[in-house]
């Protein structure tokens, strides 16, 4: 059914290429980062990632998550996968999990706002930081109060932006080629093993998100067959938005010279004469990506809460809808939490969000395999073409890259071990919480 509104007042507004362009946002939003991937850890290990992690990291996640998508095309998505997996422990672990993953995502996306902000106004105070970051994030929150259809049209219009932006520094670049882009292999200043935890912390955090949009499953047209054909579209871009720029820019230009927020200067010095037009284009560009990037993760986060409530795992009001058919409630619920979380240090921050997204998806990943094995007529319009040894190797991969990304972590004492605790200690709470919010329910029903 095209259109509509579902069972639970929620509105289908979501069609293939406007879920594309959210998932974009829910993963990429273009290759900002990436200069600050190459000025750390050097540009032959900064290529390497970008090539493997999306073979080794994304390919295997996209798969599973397409076949649990098409499978369960629900309102909540990997909540629900959950839920119906193992229950609602373990439901509410995932959902928990995801909550506090969220926190730390959510406030990295202010930092880049401002890092790009600061081409056009630089020498910002802390203040004016953190005023331009609630302006941010409450400006997203407007757009999410009017719905899915208008968070779906902001990420094509900006999604066009920035693959625009960058293309033409990619095609304005190729004349200045002079040298190879991947030498040196790695940062003189670096082990290849720190490097490589280093690397591989921030890359995965590129690649990160494509069960996020799953969290809309009642507001997509035809879930089932949409899902995975939207995921087959926004890995393609995404992996092209990396490579293409990176590798062309990083042969026109003395990688020495990279730097968060380098674009604009990279712009510069690989564009000849489109360089100050491009300069000024691609910062612009980053402030939208930003922005971009909150406003659609902000719809898929808001309704973890929705799916929660509506199980009695959450105070009962953040499953009301408003006249749009939209979780007003959980949406400005969310917005407030993130406002309180904006302008954390940023290494910290992606060293805690790889950990705490890995084990939600580690929890997914046993969904999809007790569901084969115990559901095998349970199936949508999209099903991995192999057995169950097959989806153990898929499985597999990406969880012994995890692996070496906590032990990488754990090396580096600076950032990795802080986050890796912390994110440990919130994991941990998630059983006390779920204790203290059943405890409080049954107490409610037997006063």
């Amino acid at each position: 059914m095209r259109g509509g509104t579902t069972a639970g007042g929620l509105r289908r507004s979501l069609g293939t290429m406007a879920l594309a362009a959210v998932m974009f946002f829910n993963v990429s939003g273009g290759a900002f980062s990436m200069e600050g991937l190459v000025a750390a850890v050097g540009p032959g290990i900064a290529l390497l990632l970008l090539v493997m992690v999306p073979l080794l990291w994304s390919i295997p996640e996209t798969l599973l998550v397409a076949e649990l998508a098409s499978m369960l095309p629900e309102e909540g998505g990997y909540y629900r996968w959950v839920h119906r997996a193992f229950g609602p422990f373990w439901a509410f672990q995932n959902g928990w999990i995801t909550w506090c993953y969220s926190l730390v995502d959510m406030a990295i996306y202010p930092v880049l706002c401002n890092q790009y902000l600061g081409y056009f106004f630089p020498g910002l105070s802390g203040v004016a930081q953190w005023t331009i970051s609630l302006v941010m994030i409450w400006g997203a929150t407007m757009i999410n109060l009017r719905g899915a259809a208008r968070v779906g049209q902001v990420s094509v219009v900006a999604a066009a932006l920035i693959l625009g932006t960058f293309l033409a520094i990619t095609v304005t670049s190729v004349p200045r080629m002079t040298h190879v882009p991947w030498t040196p292999f790695t940062h003189a200043g670096a082990t290849p093993w720190n490097a490589l935890g280093v690397g591989l912390s921030t890359v995965l955090w590129n690649y990160l998100g494509w069960d996020n949009a799953s969290t809309v499953g009642e507001e997509i047209h035809d879930a089932s067959r949409t899902y995975p054909r939207a995921l087959a579209i926004a890995l393609t871009v995404v992996t092209a938005s990396y490579l293409l720029p990176v590798s062309v820019a990083l042969s026109a230009t003395d990688w020495t010279t990279w730097r968060d927020g380098g674009w604009p200067a990279i712009a510069l010095a690989s564009s000849g004469a489109a360089g100050p037009a491009l300069a000024a284009l691609v910062a612009l560009a980053g402030v939208v990506s930003a922005i971009a990037l909150f406003n659609a993760l902000l719809m898929a986060y808001s309704r973890i809460p929705l799916a929660m409530a509506r199980d009695g795992l959450l105070p009962a009001g953040l499953a009301v809808l408003d006249a749009r058919g939209n979780p007003a409630r959980a949406v400005l619920v969310s917005a407030v939490c993130y406002s309180a979380f904006a302008l954390l240090p940023f290494g910290q921050l992606v060293v805690a969000d790889v950990l705490l997204y890995s084990l939600a998806l580690a929890l997914e990943y046993g969904a999809l395999i007790r569901l084969r094995t115990h559901q095998p007529a349970l199936r949508g319009a999209f099903r991995i073409p192999v057995g169950m040894k097959g989806i153990w190797v898929l499985v597999s991969i990406p969880m012994v890259i995890l692996l070496i990304t906590v032990g990488l972590s754990f090396a580096d004492g600076e950032y990795g071990t802080p986050a890796v605790l912390g994110a440990m200690t919130a994991v941990a709470a998630g059983p006390v919480a779920y204790w203290w919010r059943t405890r409080s329910a049954r107490m409610s029903v037997d006063g």
